[in-house]
């Protein structure tokens, strides 16, 4: 092979790969103008807002999902542990009338099922987080259920709370700024802090993190916990928009979570991953549930349509580690 033409084939893959880096959004973008067209209503500020408000639950969750997924790992109990925030945060609201012992007792229920999966996983040495989270889901699920007075929702929640969730300010909803704000978090946490070069490190090579000395248990451990910890967020958020606490909220939650981090771009073999695919992959669910409605399309349909666009955002996994490896072949040659 000539220079010229390794170097047309280098060009070529790389164009490729820029591409799928920047897939979903390119994707998210033409969603949004067929739509526009097909649905005046769209893009209305209230139905802007809604979309919004809808996805803010998935998005915060989602962030907690795409750290452990960029682990290698999986939290199939983010669902049931935020059904189970939302009742014991219930509970604690009919024993006293305070926001933030509310919202307080939510977040440390959903840290705590974090860590529990964490540690089991980690000290237990279970050959794959998926069945420790899948255990999890069973037991905080059971839990709401039992927990919950009569079995079923309990209404009412503290008027702070039914304000981040439910109200808006400046024409946005709240629940926005939250999802704003744990997204920065996040960020910061994963770009500014050695903390994030650990968790991409073990994500993309365990072995090798391993044998630096890295601190693998802990950097596992801690993203279950703030997974967990985003699990309880969310239950804040719903249990707002909705003034109630239910224990059969999150349902499925586990499933969008994954398929907004996997639509986003994130890779399921790790070490690799941005917190905003989390967000795009969010809020592209959210975007396809609300024209669907504005549509008229039946529900099982939606459903249908996020499957497949999981197995398109998979497949374009597929075609990126292949042309990464490709990429790397040619460089390769190239040096010789």
């Amino acid at each position: 092979m000539s220079d010229v033409q390794a170097r047309k084939r280098q060009s070529w893959v790389s164009l490729c790969l820029s591409l799928l880096g920047i897939g979903p959004v390119l994707i998210l973008a033409a969603l949004v103008s067929v739509i526009a067209v097909l649905t005046p209503d769209f893009l209305k500020s209230g139905n802007i807002a809604n979309i919004l408000s809808q996805t803010a639950v998935i998005a915060i969750v989602a962030m907690g999902q795409h750290l452990v997924i960029l682990t290698r790992g999986i939290d199939l109990s983010v669902g049931a542990n935020l059904a189970l925030a939302t009742v014991v945060g219930g509970l604690v609201y009919r024993q006293v009338d305070s926001a933030f012992l509310v919202m307080l007792t939510m977040l440390f229920a959903g840290a705590t099922v974090g860590a529990i999966n964490g540690f089991v996983y980690v000290f237990g040495r279970l050959p794959h987080p998926f069945i420790i989270t899948l255990a999890m889901l069973s037991i905080c699920r059971g839990l709401a259920l039992e927990l919950a007075i009569g079995h079923t929702t309990m209404r009412g929640m503290p008027d702070a709370i039914a304000t981040l969730g439910g109200a808006a300010s400046f024409g946005i909803p709240n629940s926005f700024f939250i999802v704003f704000g744990v997204a920065l978090l996040i960020l910061v946490m994963a770009k500014a802090m050695v903390w994030g070069r650990w968790t991409y490190s073990v994500g993309g090579q365990p072995e090798a993190a391993l044998k630096m000395g890295l601190p693998v248990k802990g950097v596992l451990i801690s993203t279950y916990v703030i997974s967990g910890l985003c699990a309880g967020i969310g239950a804040i958020v719903l249990a707002g928009r909705t003034e109630a606490a239910s224990p059969l909220y999150g349902n499925l939650l586990e499933l969008d979570t994954i398929a907004a981090v996997i639509i986003g771009g994130a890779s399921f073999l790790g070490g690799r991953g941005h917190i905003g695919h989390a967000l795009v992959g969010a809020l592209m669910i959210g975007v396809i549930r609300n024209a669907l409605n504005l549509l008229g399309v039946d529900v099982f349909f939606q459903m249908i349509a996020i499957g497949l666009i999981i197995v398109i955002a998979v497949e374009a996994d597929v075609l990126r580690n292949h042309l990464e490896a490709r990429a790397r072949n040619l460089q390769a040659a190239r040096a010789l």
